[in-house]
């Protein structure tokens, strides 16, 4: 038995891609010439078709098609009835518009439909693209016209649902098609063929026919050995530039993990090691910058140190005192005075006194490193600070899209299956990763909003309240007590400074308290906050999981606010009183041993909570039970170690340097802890604004304090006067002032140089401009996304307004060809159905 015809937009999902080809732009468009182009010459023969066609109807004895007609529709009607009468029962309770009996006229109507007609006749595909290739070879060169070939040429959707193409006419326009294929050149037949709704293998015989004629003409015609030469070298070239980028393409940083993770756990978990990545990527940047233009040049010329140097005892792995201090990890070791070619052979590098110059006379190449020290991390936040904006902008345009789930679905179903894909591991994990990807979309589609009562409502909003009010009490609380511990430290640094007889070793031990009570907040706290989620009993996933990152972000910005303000407000307004010479060395020591100790806690945190768990849940539970994966612990840990290092670029530049191997650690700890010890989420969620969430707070709260903090310490506080590039300067900022004010003494035609310094660097106006303009471009971006949005939803709107159209245009021409026919038709044409 014929399918029935169904009109409805959402149902069924499945069907509805099976009839749509796969570029529906390109498609609507060729129709819409097609039609054009018939109207022109045919208009009238086909009015005078349609009125022929409808005098035999209305002298027909009985209408004999009661469904919808195929190519053999006949030979359908010896088939069970039971099966058709059950399907056809339940197919009338989907569309109401099934249950009609279509006359001949409607079903002709319906048959020359462009969109009934191109997806399942191949006939008209042919015909359509042939068309297309003699117009794109018109455009390439002098052609003649398509009205000089026969009709027999020419396209034509007419009948195609009614009537089967013969195979001699199907044989001539697909030799036709082939012989316009072979005249286009290499990039317009790959494009065409890329175009055309038929499956791979006729594409590929289509390729290999016109192919196979060009080598025919080109064995056939006597080619130079030249021409050869040059074919063959272009060849060679276009292999080897494939090659390449094979090549670049297998060098893709964790690929294949990244694979399998995504695979296994799906979109969520996936975003978290994608973040992890973009941030070794920023940190290599901060590496190569700082270590090209400032470590290099210092270590090429060491100053001279002084004979007492302490020698090293393994603790300084965990404080980053000791030994270090006097390295070129840290602030205090890079000198203030220009660095000449000679001058390590000549003196030493040693600097006098009045540290602005080197006693040395060698006309060589020099390197004024205090200008290079301040420039270089100007230019780093500047350079970091674009390449985020950019990045917040372009996945604000990927995952704010309207992307409904019902043609997502329909495109991972029938477009997302990778064909070049031969190995087995590679098509088992691209099984797996389109397996879980379906699973999170279908969970987006079935997921129906819960309609509470008034009481419910009540209840959920106080325990959300009282959940509230326990994270953010007990946020307060931590933070508190670690306002007052600092403070404690602090004073007791001061009566450190002042009793000389106690052991450094046993000093620089006790500077490990305060990280390590910072970074037990972070890894217990988080489990408070997931206790209060467990008891507001989110439905959605997705939700709980953004509601635990907007707790873990406030968590992790009020420590940082505290800690800033200890390092900048209490150390660096007065370091002589805890017995400091270089105070910037000491905030970079700090900063080393809280991502130290952040790497740390997070080892342990991965230790006992997921795999000793897991040991539990099968040794003592005797269940297969295995914790799910805390993205939003795990990302926010991320972003704090990340803020971190960028707060202690300028006072250890080698920062980035263990923020490297910290997360090249992480990423191989995490992923085996993630794929030996967790579970997938029982409630599959897709996250498609997850990447950007996380792009978004490493912009603005981390990037942006950490950009404010460093700001302020170059322009503000005073640097230490005995050590480091900026001695006996008022602030860090006056370096470039100098800078500025040599060049004009040295070639007053710099003036203007001078002045569009103290206008744009010095005057804190033109930053804040520039970071407008920055807010500005955002918003601008995310607003033409929006409108974008909203035009789409439009379209999407108009497009199931043509849809009823259609029905109730479909309705009203069955009514008027019923009313036209007599009642002996009608009940001859009842007596025959039955």
């Amino acid at each position: 038995m014929a399918r029935n015809v169904n009109f409805d937009l959402n149902y069924p999902l499945m069907e509805a891609g099976l009839e749509s080809p796969a570029d529906e732009d390109g498609v609507h468009d060729s129709f819409n010439q097609l039609i054009a182009e018939q109207s022109h010459d045919e208009g009238l023969s086909e009015a005078f078709e349609l009125q022929r066609l409808q005098r035999e109807l209305d002298e027909e004895g009985r209408d004999n098609v009661a469904y919808l007609s195929s190519p053999g529709h006949e030979f359908r009607g010896s088939r069970p009835q039971r099966r058709d009468m059950a399907w056809e029962s339940d197919e009338r309770q989907t569309d109401p518009l099934i249950g009609e009996r279509w006359s001949s006229a409607t079903l002709k109507i319906l048959s020359s439909m462009p969109s009934r007609t191109i997806g399942r006749n191949r006939g008209a595909i042919i015909s359509q693209y042939y068309n297309k290739t003699m117009q794109l070879r018109r455009r390439r060169q002098s052609r003649p016209s398509i009205r000089d070939f026969d009709r027999s040429g020419r396209p034509s959707i007419r009948g195609y649902g009614m009537e089967v193409d013969s195979m001699d006419a199907e044989v001539n326009k697909r030799n036709r098609l082939v012989n316009n294929l072979h005249n286009l050149s290499a990039g317009d037949r790959v494009r065409m063929l890329r175009e055309m709704p038929l499956g791979v293998a006729e594409k590929r015989e289509l390729r290999s026919s016109a192919l196979q004629k060009e080598r025919r003409s080109l064995s056939g015609s006597q080619i130079s050995c030249c021409s050869q030469l040059k074919y063959y070298i272009i060849i060679g070239m276009r292999h080897s530039w494939y090659s390449w980028l094979s090549f670049l393409h297998s060098l893709q940083l964790w690929q294949v993990p990244l694979k399998r993770v995504s695979g296994r756990f799906g979109t969520g978990v996936l975003s978290y090691f994608l973040f992890l990545q973009t941030l070794l990527f920023f940190n290599l940047f901060l590496f190569l910058v700082t270590g090209a233009f400032m470590v290099l040049p210092q270590a090429a010329h060491p100053p001279v140190l002084p004979a007492e140097r302490r020698s090293f005892s393994g603790l300084e792995l965990l404080t980053g005192a000791g030994y270090f201090s006097e390295s070129v990890m840290y602030y205090g070791y890079y000198c203030n005075y220009t660095l000449h070619k000679s001058c390590g052979d000549d003196n030493g590098g040693q600097n006098v006194s009045n540290g602005t110059s080197l006693d040395c006379v060698s006309k060589g190449l020099s390197y004024k490193m205090p200008i290079a020290y301040f420039f270089t991390i100007g230019a780093a936040f500047f350079i970091t600070c674009i390449i985020l904006v950019y990045s917040m902008s372009k996945s604000f345009g990927r995952s704010f899209r309207i992307d409904k789930s019902h043609s997502i679905l329909a495109m991972k179903v029938f477009c997302h299956w990778d064909f070049k894909v031969i190995k087995k591991t590679s098509v088992k994990l691209m099984s797996e990763n389109i397996c879980i990807q379906l699973k999170e979309l279908l969970a987006e589609v079935n997921h129906k909003q819960v309609q509470n009562t008034v009481c419910q409502k009540l209840w959920r909003l106080t325990v959300h309240g009282l959940a509230w009010i326990i994270c953010i009490g007990s946020t307060i609380a931590c933070v508190l007590g670690i306002y007052y511990f600092s403070e404690y430290m602090h004073k007791n640094l001061q009566q450190t400074s002042r009793n000389i007889s106690q052991e450094p070793l046993l000093n620089e031990a006790s500077l490990l308290a305060l990280p390590v009570i910072v970074s037990l907040i972070n890894l217990l706290l988080p489990s408070l906050f997931n206790l209060a989620a467990w008891m507001e009993d989110y439905e959605s996933p997705s939700v709980r999981t953004y509601v635990a990152i907007s707790r873990n972000l406030m968590l992790k910005v009020s420590v940082l606010s505290v800690l800033c303000f200890h390092w900048l407000g209490r150390v660096a307004s007065d370091p002589g009183s805890i017995g400091l010479k270089c105070w910037e060395s000491f905030v970079g020591q700090e900063l080393y041993r809280f991502l130290l100790m952040d790497f740390i806690f997070t080892l342990l945190g991965t230790l006992f909570g997921e795999f000793l768990w897991r040991l539990f849940s099968n040794k003592v539970l005797k269940t297969r039970r295995k914790p799910v994966f805390d993205i939003a612990k795990n990302v926010l840990d991320l972003i704090y170690g990340q803020t971190l290092a960028w707060l202690g670029v300028l006072f250890t530049p080698l920062l980035p340097a263990v923020q490297i191997l910290k997360l090249l650690l992480l990423f191989y700890i995490k992923k085996g802890s993630v794929m030996m010890n967790c579970q997938a989420p029982r409630k599959p969620y897709r996250v498609s604004q997850m990447t950007t969430i996380f792009i978004t707070l490493l912009c603005f709260p981390s990037f942006l304090g950490a950009s404010v903090s460093v700001t302020y310490t170059m322009w503000s506080i005073t640097p230490s006067s005995s050590c480091g590039p900026f001695r006996g300067l008022k602030t860090m900022f006056q370096a470039g002032k100098r800078l500025m004010e040599e060049l004009e003494k040295q070639n007053p035609n710099m003036s203007l140089l001078s002045r569009a310094h103290s206008y744009l660097v010095e005057n804190p106006f033109f930053l804040f401009v520039g970071a407008g303009i920055f807010l500005v471009v955002i918003y601008f971006h995310s607003q033409v996304v929006d409108g974008q949005r909203k035009i789409i939803s439009l379209l999407q709107e108009q497009i199931e307004n043509e849809g009823e159209d259609k029905k109730f245009l479909i309705t009203r021409l069955q009514f008027i060809h019923e009313q036209k026919r007599t009642p002996a038709q009608r009940l001859t044409s009842q007596d025959s159905a039955c």
